[in-house]
């Protein structure tokens, strides 16, 4: 190991220079946010699939297009990418379409699984909590400002800022990185990237071990 210094005057050295990526800054919100039930209260564990799922938003810079938005949810048992939608703008009807994704793959017991976001506008929206009510799940909330009651989510974008966003250059357009979002979750993540939380296999092996076992 060698201190932080040594490391500086060596990257001066041999004229490296280090890749910053421009951080998103949200408009804070003035308006009260109203605690909700906390169901899955950091309890991740499963025994199968379709137990409890998570959804959140990221973001994805474009030099052509600005703020990109990713919205996704992923099946905490395989940490498979079950449903995603890519937009301009974060409205209500955009992550509804990530919820519609998700059901057209999945089957599952009503009133049995839990979906759990943060306190987002759009999550705590009227047509949302409809949407969920009328598929029959339960909608669960993480509490304001705690990123670790939705681990298994921050855990996914993490993997793909650092393991494929930060490794290649700004996408140029929203069409670009639309697809580049296409092959990260399709080619890359559900297929490639290998999980400790699920002894080492990717999502797509956990899935398949899952519907043996069902």
């Amino acid at each position: 190991m060698c201190s932080i210094k040594r490391v500086q005057k060596i990257v001066h050295r041999l004229g490296l220079i280090s890749c910053h990526r421009a951080k998103y800054k949200p408009t804070p919100s003035h308006q009260k946010i109203e605690e909700r039930p906390n169901l899955l209260n950091q309890e991740f564990n499963t025994t199968n699939l379709n137990q409890k799922w998570v959804t959140d938003i990221t973001y994805i810079q474009t030099k052509k297009d600005g703020w990109c938005y990713l919205s996704t949810i992923l099946d905490l048992h395989s940490r498979m990418i079950i449903g995603y939608s890519f937009g301009k703008r974060m409205a209500t009807h955009w992550v509804l379409n990530t919820l519609e994704d998700a059901l057209l793959k999945r089957t599952y017991k009503q009133g049995e699984l839990i979906l759990h976001s943060d306190l987002g506008s759009q999550y705590t929206s009227q047509a949302y909590e409809e949407a969920l009510k009328d598929a029959g799940i339960l909608h669960s909330f993480s509490r304001k400002g705690c990123p670790y009651d939705n681990a298994g989510m921050e855990s996914f974008h993490a993997s793909i800022k650092k393991e494929r966003s930060y490794c290649r250059p700004t996408c140029r357009s929203f069409e670009e990185a639309q697809a580049d979002v296409f092959d990260c979750i399709h080619r890359y993540y559900n297929r490639k990237r290998i999980y400790s939380a699920i002894s080492y296999l990717t999502p797509i092996q956990m899935e398949k071990a899952a519907q043996q076992v069902a």
